[in-house]
């Protein structure tokens, strides 16, 4: 199995298997970690819960169809703190720039291509089916896509391509592509080191910002840059995780990352008070969220959250992916149902809703992931 400097002696994990292993000294500066880092697993289904709440209750939208009125009727107390729930997408890349750096360094490109694409897509074709299958019967109130439309989706290249999404959430996917092949490009092909992984934030970091200046839609479409802090912040969390608390390098990656991340965080989500906007959200607030993302994953990064080694963490972060890939679409289908057709109160569908849409991703992780996956990341990289 092929490692590299940043992390010999550990063996590749898949991304959302986050695991380390005792590592010997790199120049005498990297350090041992615990053998799985189950807290990561927890704050990424804290983060898709995030998402889950802002899709139910912190928005309108056809979500407003399901429940026969904006959610701010429903959940007049909770709805204004629900409208947060969109940044649990920055606190992903976050989590992800960090995982991706822990379990790609180490890979070739060819074994880094097959693990990614066996991550991904089984559980996403799956979702991509189910949602249109279910969109299509009579009963249910949202149109499902045509035929070449659901095709093109299976690609996961249906935003470039300018065609209409099957997923709502899938425009999240198209930006961790990007930084996959950004990061396959630069740090994985040429073989991983501490350093060139430090150039790979630093070069990414700058480029973003230019290209945030020109104006160029290739530029920003390829470099991400309101999206692209978050990814490296991660990175940066990582080398902490790695090289220990007294690396000021990594410090400063992740810093800088923060301040660009906050920046693009409030000019994304904060407006005007407005009487016709659902809902208001304070500058001070969304800093605050970004910032305790940052804060949590440096938690996991530094060791702090060692404690938190519960098995059941490990279920939940193997359920957060195809949880995050079928709740929005179909939790409007079981909002109706349970809402209109049963006469539930908002809460007890909301909890309801959630749970179920939770058993949902248990069966796609058990009956689709466990049993494709392997095979198709054998397809890809049969050494393995």
């Amino acid at each position: 199995m092929t490692t590299s400097p940043l992390t010999t002696g550990a063996p590749p994990a898949a991304p959302d298997v986050v695991t380390t292993a005792p590592q010997p000294a790199i120049r005498g500066r990297s350090r041992t970690g615990p053998s799985r880092l189950r807290a990561l697993d927890g704050l990424r289904l804290l983060a898709a819960l995030m998402v889950a709440a802002y899709h139910f209750g912190g928005r309108n939208g056809e979500i407003s169809q399901a429940w026969g009125g904006s959610p701010a009727h429903q959940f007049p107390t909770a709805a204004p703190l629900f409208a947060y729930g969109c940044l649990g997408v920055q606190i992903f890349f976050v989590i992800s720039g960090f995982v991706i750096c822990l379990s790609g360094c180490g890979r070739t490109l060819r074994a880094f291509t097959a693990s990614r694409v066996s991550r991904l897509y089984p559980a996403y074709w799956a979702a991509i089916l189910l949602v249109t299958a279910v969109f299509a019967l009579p009963w249910v109130a949202y149109k499902a896509l045509p035929p070449s439309e659901v095709l093109t989706n299976l690609t996961m290249l249906q935003q470039p391509l300018g065609v209409d999404r099957v997923l709502g959430v899938c425009w999240t996917l198209w930006a961790e592509m990007r930084f996959y092949a950004l990061f396959a490009l630069c740090v994985v092909l040429p073989g991983a080191t501490r350093g060139r992984v430090v150039l790979f934030c630093a070069g990414w970091t700058l480029a973003a910002a230019l290209a945030q200046a020109a104006h160029e839609p290739f530029l920003d479409t390829v470099l991400m840059p309101e999206y692209a802090p978050f990814f490296i912040g991660g990175v940066g969390l990582y080398l902490l995780h790695r090289y220990g608390a007294r690396d000021p390098v990594a410090w400063a990656i992740v810093l800088v990352s923060w301040l660009i991340g906050q920046h693009y965080a409030v000019a994304g989500l904060w407006h005007a008070p407005s009487a016709t906007a659902f809902s208001y959200r304070s500058t001070a607030v969304i800093i605050a969220v970004v910032t305790l993302g940052f804060a949590l994953v440096a938690a996991v990064a530094l060791g702090k959250l060692q404690w938190a080694n519960w098995r059941w963490l490990t279920v939940a972060g193997a359920l957060t992916y195809p949880f995050y890939l079928v709740h929005e679409h179909l939790g409007w289908v079981v909002v109706r149902a349970l809402h209109h057709g049963l006469g539930l109160p908002s809460y007890a569908t909301l909890i309801l809703t959630v749970g179920l849409m939770l058993l949902l991703a248990w069966v796609l992780h058990r009956f689709v992931e466990r049993p494709l996956t392997p095979v198709l990341r054998r397809s890809i990289d049969p050494r393995r």
